[in-house]
């Protein structure tokens, strides 16, 4: 049985957008840290199991951790996939699920780890932005990088829009990344992705600001 266990905090956008995808998956489940996220009642509606392991019910990280990843193999995933789950997993836990632990990012990594990414490009003045789809490794924010999406920065553009139109785009490659997984076309050699599957790259160039013709 493939099952795929989804991580949440808050209202799950990307949990709602891999709930929605044609993924060949036999059972998913949706596990939050914490009881009142929007994320929860929105899977519970459409028939997906849920649990909740709250944070605040353990002194520290790795008394939490251990009993997440203990009940994360209570349902014996193919792939667990982090959407819009707030919470610094230990590196035991990452270890644990090598290479079957996935997590987007808004941000065209390895630039712009961590918080505020919409933000920081921003006040940096970034000309091309995006998200990324990758293996988490303890190192944060960093890992084998399974698929990413650049959008251009517009110089009218806001923290609110530029993060819609990221968010859009997260919509789009983080099943992508699921697919190919539960579909055993993704392979992780040297610390680099293969993706044995029908794909192109795109090779139209993002110019942000465009060329002058």
């Amino acid at each position: 049985m493939k099952t795929l266990v989804i991580l949440i905090s808050g209202r799950g956008s990307n949990m709602q957008a891999l709930l929605n995808a044609d993924l060949n998956v036999d059972r998913m489940v949706v596990i939050s840290n914490n009881p009142r996220a929007e994320g929860l009642q929105i899977a519970q509606q459409q028939g997906v199991e849920t649990c909740v392991v709250d944070h605040r019910d353990f002194k520290d990280r790795q008394g939490f951790d251990e009993v997440l990843a203990e009940k994360i193999a209570e349902f014996q995933p193919k792939l667990v996939a982090l959407a819009g789950f707030m919470r610094i997993l230990s590196d035991n836990f990452v270890r644990r699920y090598q290479d079957r632990l996935i997590n987007i990012h808004p941000s065209l990594l390895p630039a712009s780890p961590g918080l505020a990414t919409h933000a920081r490009a921003l006040h940096e003045g970034v000309k091309i932005h995006g998200c990324t789809v990758y293996f988490m490794t303890p190192q944060l924010d960093h890992g084998p990088i399974i698929i990413q999406a650049a959008v251009a920065v517009l110089p009218e553009d806001t923290e609110a829009s530029l993060a819609y139109r990221v968010l859009q785009q997260e919509h789009r490659i983080f099943p992508q990344a699921v697919r190919w997984f539960m579909n055993d076309q993704v392979k992780v050699t040297g610390g680099a992705v293969q993706i044995a599957a029908h794909t192109s790259v795109s090779q139209i160039t993002l110019y942000s600001p465009g060329l002058a013709e």
